[in-house]
């Protein structure tokens, strides 16, 4: 069971692996953890394992699926991303230029140990790069073959939407895929983002569709007391308390999914993870698990 993302010939499956939690210190996976994660998704049909150079320690969300898809390469579709800061204090190892894209590119092949990139995301909008600057550094690397499908992530609807109308009348390469946070604790995007990437050919892959694990039911009212900052990333329990995850509201939320889930005789993450795909704009949801369990 496989699906087109957005207009593109790219067959997916539903579900994303999203690799977040790899390498990424004491709130993510070990690499044991992330090894069985990848057995298990590619052995149950799985082929569209999303990660990004930012992700991890020092890129190692990249180097470590690069290292445990060895062999079977090319029956993966594998995205990844750039536009956030990789070298700090380094004023052009971030954003959306040219410069930036061409550098992370070649680093995330060298890290992934591939020749290509299915599918090359920008990460978010930086509100400085010129849209032709990006659209033609795109292309080029689409024509010479180290990116094979482009896609846009956390970028404005009317920005999105005016990029791929200039790439199609000036014959570029168009993006296929749009990555936004979706989910039964985010809907704001059903106003715009959605409608417009059904409109415009653009796959949505959204981020985060168990609201950081919020619904898969795991949390109860004793976790409110959790403290932290979006800079001290000691738990998942204090990231989601610091970005407003974990609250009374999303609590509520969880609740009813898991009644709800246990009427039809499923898990609340399954019941969650089904809503984000409703909608016919909803190609492959990415979910990011920290242990095989």
């Amino acid at each position: 069971h496989y699906r087109l993302l957005g207009r593109s010939g790219l067959r997916v499956s539903p579900l994303a692996l999203g690799t977040m939690t790899f390498a990424a210190g004491d709130w993510g996976s070990t690499d044991e953890e992330a090894a069985r994660m990848v057995d298990i998704y590619v052995e149950r049909g799985g082929n569209f394992i999303d990660t990004a150079d930012f992700y991890g320690q020092m890129g190692g969300s990249e180097t470590l699926p690069g290292r445990l898809v060895h062999g079977q390469r090319e029956r993966l579709a594998i995205s990844t991303k750039y536009s956030l800061t990789t070298r700090p204090g380094d004023p052009n190892a971030a954003g959306n230029s040219r410069k930036n894209m061409v550098r992370s590119v070649e680093d995330s092949l060298r890290r992934m140990q591939t020749d290509y990139i299915d599918l090359l995301y920008l990460h978010m909008w930086d509100f400085r790069t010129p849209v032709d600057e990006i659209l033609r550094a795109f292309d080029d690397l689409v024509r010479a073959g180290k990116v094979l499908y482009i896609g846009l992530s956390d970028t404005p609807a009317w920005q999105a939407s005016r990029m791929q109308a200039i790439a199609e009348l000036r014959g570029w390469t168009q993006f296929c895929a749009l990555q936004i946070s979706y989910s039964l604790l985010e809907r704001t995007v059903e106003r715009e983002m959605i409608p417009m990437a059904r409109e415009m050919g653009l796959g949505v892959c959204p981020w985060s569709p168990l609201g950081g694990g919020v619904l898969s039911g795991k949390y109860s009212q004793a976790d409110l007391t959790a403290t932290g900052t979006p800079g001290q990333l000691g738990s998942r329990k204090a990231i989601n308390a610091a970005t407003g995850r974990l609250n009374e509201h999303s609590l509520a939320v969880a609740a009813l999914v898991g009644e709800i889930a246990r009427e039809i005789g499923k898990t609340p993450a399954q019941g969650a993870l089904a809503w984000t795909l409703r909608d016919p704009a909803a190609t492959a949801p990415g979910p990011g698990a920290r242990t095989p369990a």
